[in-house]
């Protein structure tokens, strides 16, 4: 199967409705989905939750998740939540 690359740039006000967006786009998506992140600089409670759950519905299609050009600053909230294991990162 061909992978589909979707990618999603999102700021920190937009990052909760662009990842839901994702979660949408899903099904149909392939087997690969990029989410370039190089506008966000903080993530917060909700943005995290819905990360949380993409992965879950990635997992459930078997497809894979990359965050491109996240920050240091979010990467290590993923890894503190324990999130950073679920997605391959990129530049």
């Amino acid at each position: 199967m061909a992978t589909i690359v979707e990618a999603v740039r999102a700021g920190e006000q937009e990052l909760t409705v662009a990842l839901r967006a994702a979660a949408k786009k899903l099904d149909s998506a392939g087997s690969e989905v990029v989410l370039d992140l190089s506008g966000v600089r903080r993530i917060d409670e909700s943005a995290l939750e819905e990360l949380r759950d993409l992965a879950l519905k990635a997992e459930d299609n078997s497809c894979k998740l990359v965050l491109k050009q996240v920050s240091v600053d979010v990467y290590r909230v993923l890894k503190l939540v324990k999130l950073a294991s679920r997605f391959h990162f990129g530049e």
